[in-house]
């Protein structure tokens, strides 16, 4: 029986039209596609076999960590640190940049990576998912620098997430567009099932965090106010809020129907001298390459995303991003309220 096409099949002919290429980053892919199976297993039986709640722990950020983050950063770590393709790696879930263990060789890329994003919907059954971006060591790299991982999400070759929902998708962009894959359990494969995806320029659908409504900036406040007022308002159509707190299922909602997602700049967020929620290196930035690869577009509201030079391994930034007219609206209404200082998204 023909399953169609495997992420398998799909990687290594796509490296057929690389001159030159060597299998390694293949090889790369297909060992986070292995730990990516591993984490969807281990969340599907999260119930059955007393992993789920909190792991009694806070990570780098001060936050609660629950027992399948630190399970699905070991299932990362584990299937990554010996396989002689990385350099180095970096987790969310870790202070630090983890140098490969001596005893195993090393290779010329470097990961990034939030092991389980949206993790508190764990408990509720909500989805959540696993986001990583990869990028390329300095030559002749032995053993990476902290500044050797901050690199602008521009220089990026790959990036990804696994979403474990009711079926386990991986999406996944090297620059020449986006496409999804679905496990298909029978068989243990990820199968295209979305091939070419694209993101609609134009939507009715947004997703913020209303319950920081008052703390917004007056940009935000005036876009989300018009999305309210419907076809009463000066948009003069009728719009429908989502939010899941889980950056993964948002992204895919947005991916697979069109949408913008929001997590602004707030004033309690300046309140706690924090640039922003979202981690850029872990998160803005693999899903910044993802949306744009997709016709869509991310940016803080003032930058593009994937232009910021980043100045730490955790920093946090601003992140809207979604259907491209949409977040040139918002880019612009950040624009005309900072007297025309700002980029374009």
């Amino acid at each position: 029986m023909d399953h169609g096409t495997t992420l398998t099949q799909f990687i290594i002919e796509e490296q057929r039209r690389i001159p030159g290429a060597t299998g390694d980053f293949t090889s790369l892919l297909n060992d986070v596609v292995t730990a990516c199976k591993k984490i969807a297993c281990a969340v599907n039986r999260g119930g059955l076999i007393g992993i789920l709640g909190s792991a009694g722990s806070e990570n780098v950020q001060g936050e609660t960590q629950k027992k399948l983050d630190i399970i699905s950063n070991d299932v990362m770590v584990n299937s990554l640190e010996w396989t002689g393709h990385l350099a180095g790696m970096a987790s969310e879930e870790m202070d630090d940049p983890l140098p490969i263990p001596a005893m195993y060789p090393k290779g010329k890329y470097l990961i990034l990576f939030d092991p389980l994003d949206g993790s508190s919907n764990i408990d509720v059954n909500v989805s959540v998912g696993t986001i990583f971006s990869i990028l390329c060591a300095p030559e002749d790299c032995e053993n990476p620098t902290l500044e050797d991982f901050l690199q602008p999400g521009t220089r990026q070759i790959c990036a990804g997430y696994a979403v474990y929902g009711p079926a386990t998708m991986l999406v996944l962009t090297s620059g020449h567009g986006v496409n999804g894959f679905t496990l298909d359990r029978s068989i243990g494969e990820f199968i295209l099932s979305h091939p070419d995806m694209i993101i609609p320029a134009d939507t009715r659908e947004f997703a913020i965090n209303m319950s920081n409504q008052r703390h917004w900036e007056a940009p935000v406040k005036r876009y989300v106010d018009e999305c309210i007022q419907g076809q009463e308002g000066p948009r003069g159509e009728d719009f429908n809020m989502r939010w899941v707190a889980s950056m993964v299922a948002e992204v895919h909602r947005i991916l697979t129907r069109g949408g913008i997602f929001m997590y602004p700049i707030d004033e309690k967020l300046k309140a706690r001298d924090q640039a922003g929620k979202l981690r850029l290196m872990y998160e803005a930035n693999p899903m910044g390459f993802i949306v744009e690869q997709a016709g869509g577009a991310c940016s803080t509201g003032r930058e593009r995303i994937m232009e910021l030079e980043p100045s730490g391994l955790h920093q946090r930034v601003p992140v809207i991003l979604g259907s491209r007219n949409e977040v040139e609206r918002v880019v612009a209404y950040h624009r005309e309220s900072d007297g025309g200082k700002q980029q374009v998204a």
